[in-house]
């Protein structure tokens, strides 16, 4: 009996199917139904670049039954360092145009829906309606929270990945009522606290590392996993080859702001005005009251002048910290070390953390409130180095 249920449920599927995805369907834990799962999703990847690039070739040989992507760019030179579903002949291209030739080379029998136009507050809702899961590839933080608030607004989970020079992070968001974008990152930073595109950079492979982490959390989610992403963020440093899981919650405070989201938009200040694929704007980790302070300059010397003893730390790299510091600092560490000196952070006094622009600095916090450092005595510089030696140019060595 058992032999002629499994005989029928193959028949459900063409022949040509169970031997492309034999070996999806040899797991137990995904078999014939699961890759019927599989085959009936649908799922928009936005953006068609270093990201992108895994995520759809992946989705594509998975079986994925419909794919939709969004990107406004074409395809450039520059781009072939990464962005592996493109190539020489493509450039020029527009990217969805290259990205859909190379999705149905690797399955002809996927639906592929593409718009050669940028992601805005005017089209969002009208694109993403209708799909399963949205996959974020973008390089811009406006762009994030347009994801994150249009998705919270359909009910729709989205994966979330970013990429900066060696480093790398994964998250899955809205997923079954759980914490959103917005949770971990409630309000954007100032954009001129954000690198330019010409001062980002990323090592060529880390997006292929990234984009299939992307890829498998979307998969599992498909699947009906147990084990997800959702309220996690998975640090990934490709210098040291070393993963980092920070835990975060849902927020009672935080809510969909298209308002502010199309403000930003409009602001020519965000470095976001060309492509949507590009992944090298790092990203401003958690702000909000549970998890730790954000001060600026300002406020800093207001409570200095009343006598205010914080113990500050800077978390740039050596090498930067040998050009230029703070004169005051009392220790220096590199971000993603910061828990190999944890001995040497006093737990009795605030604690400043200072970076170049602020957002190696909320890593760190990050790092230091997963490991029992009170969240009401850590405080994250905004704007870091840079603010400093706008305000206080005095202390800057």
């Amino acid at each position: 009996m058992t032999h002629l249920i499994h005989q029928l449920a193959c028949a459900a599927m063409d022949m040509v199917d169970i031997e492309r995805y034999a070996r999806h369907i040899s797991l137990p834990d995904v078999g014939i139904n699961g890759q019927q799962l599989i085959d009936q999703s649908n799922v928009l990847v936005v953006g068609a670049g270093g990201l992108g690039s895994p995520v759809l070739m992946y989705l594509a040989a998975a079986g994925i039954g419909h794919i939709g992507v969004i990107d406004d760019d074409v395809v450039d030179l520059s781009n072939l360092q990464r962005q592996i579903i493109h190539s020489e002949s493509d450039i020029g291209t527009p990217k969805v145009d290259s990205a859909k030739t190379r999705i149905t080379e690797i399955n002809s029998a996927i639906k592929v829906t593409t718009w050669n136009e940028r992601l805005s507050p005017d089209n969002a809702e009208e694109i993403f309606r209708g799909w399963d899961l949205v996959i974020d590839g973008t390089d811009n933080i406006p762009t994030r929270y347009l994801v994150d608030d249009v998705c919270n607004i359909l009910g729709i989970p989205w994966v979330y990945g970013s990429i900066y020079r060696f480093e790398g992070q994964v998250s899955l968001f809205n997923y079954k009522n759980g914490p959103c974008y917005r949770d971990l990152f409630p309000e954007p930073p100032p954009h001129n606290a954000i690198p330019s595109c010409a001062e980002g950079g990323v090592f060529g492979v880390l997006p292929g590392l990234i984009g299939s982490m992307q890829a498998t959390e979307a998969l599992k989610i498909i699947l009906g996993r147990n084990q997800s992403l959702s309220g996690k963020l998975l640090l990934y440093d490709a210098d040291n080859m070393t993963t980092r899981m920070l835990n975060f919650a849902k927020q009672s405070n935080t809510s969909p702001n298209l308002n502010e989201v199309r403000k930003m938009f409009e602001d020519s200040g965000w470095c976001s005005s060309a492509s949507s694929s590009n992944n090298q704007i790092p990203e401003p980790l958690a702000n909000s009251e549970t998890m730790f302070n954000h001060l600026s300059v300002a406020e800093y010397q207001a409570k200095k002048s009343d006598g205010w003893e914080p113990f500050l730390i800077d978390v740039r790299s050596n090498l930067e910290y040998s050009q230029t510091k703070v004169s005051s600092t009392n220790l220096q560490v590199p971000h993603e070390e910061i828990l190999s000196k944890q001995n040497l952070i006093p737990r009795d006094k605030d604690i400043i953390l200072l970076c170049r622009s602020g957002m190696r600095s909320q890593i760190a916090a990050m790092y230091l409130l997963n490991a029992g450092f009170s969240g009401a005595r850590l405080f994250n510089l905004d704007g870091g180095i840079i603010a400093w030696r706008k305000h206080i140019p005095r202390d800057i060595e």
